[in-house]
């Protein structure tokens, strides 16, 4: 997956907008976007969605309200025997959670003839900031995790913070940390890095300056909060031709030389680290939709 769009889980208009958008993922939100007074009607709406979707569907995915707001239990019973693909927890704290969700799921699961363990859980890890010491909980945490992405705006209010970017566009400095640690803790477990939200979804050209920054620094994917921005997020994220060509070579070289550490290409010494890294984008490549 490369993008991901939040859609109000109480509009079924933008829901069916969704559907055309281009995204790898909508993620149908119960929390953030529905207000208390439309809390079961999104529920419901959003379950009938996930029942009533097309074969050629993205991936599903619900963001449900935190664990701490008496409120989850709720979302969960009323979406899981839709069969959605995933659940986005936010205010994840770390591991304990994740353990937590997948006891719920597992009992509602075998409440509605669900195939065991077949509903993901996407952490947003680092929305308080006592969620910034648990990155590294997520390794071991089990296999329902299907990535990690972080928070900003919820970050900033909780350590009171006025702006979360500076006057050039770029993040201050706590929340440069946490992006870092949602990468970091990600590649620790062995699950996706998933870049969060470009709020100013007008500013196109700031989105695609943050998602490249994002996609080098080793990112694979990152959540929108509106169609315009999916094409720009999925061509960031989609290896370019000469990327796959150059990945396909070094895989040949290395094969071509099974029993040796380093090997020469183009004039350039190549190590093991180098493999791994063409082997990334080939399957990154095989991944994309658009390839």
């Amino acid at each position: 997956m490369r993008s991901l769009l939040f859609v109000p889980g109480d509009s079924e208009k933008k829901l069916a907008k969704g559907l055309g958008s281009g995204a790898d993922v909508l993620i149908l939100d119960l929390e953030d976007s529905v207000v208390a007074a439309r809390k079961e009607a999104a529920r419901s709406i959003t379950r009938d969605f996930i029942a009533g979707r097309p074969a050629d569907c993205p991936r599903l995915f619900v963001r449900v309200n935190p664990l701490a707001s008496g409120m989850i239990l709720d979302d969960l019973a009323a979406v899981v025997g839709a069969r959605p693909d995933g659940i986005v927890l936010p205010k994840a704290a770390g591991g304990g959670d994740i353990g937590r969700l997948d006891h719920y799921l597992a009992a509602l699961e075998a409440r509605d003839a669900v195939t065991p363990g077949s509903v993901a859980i996407l952490p947003i890890a680092s929305e308080t900031a006592a969620a910034m010491f648990t990155f590294g909980s997520y390794a071991g945490c089990g296999a329902r995790l299907a990535g990690l992405t972080w928070g900003c705006e919820d970050l900033a209010a909780d350590v009171g913070a006025a702006e979360n970017r500076g006057p050039d566009g770029a993040y201050l400095e706590p929340f440069r940390l946490a992006r870092s640690l949602c990468l970091f803790g990600a590649a620790s477990a062995g699950v996706p890095a998933i870049d969060t939200v470009f709020t100013d979804f007008r500013d196109a050209d700031g989105l695609a300056r943050e998602a490249r920054e994002a996609e080098r620094s080793g990112f694979t994917a990152k959540m929108a909060i509106h169609p315009a921005q999916v094409a720009i997020i999925n061509r960031t994220f989609t290896p370019d031709a000469a990327s796959v060509a150059w990945a396909r070579k070094v895989v040949a070289a290395f094969a071509a030389a099974p029993t040796e550490g380093v090997v020469g290409l183009e004039g350039k010494m190549l190590d093991r680290p180098h493999l791994r890294a063409a082997e990334r984008v080939l399957a990154r490549a095989v991944a994309s939709p658009d390839r």
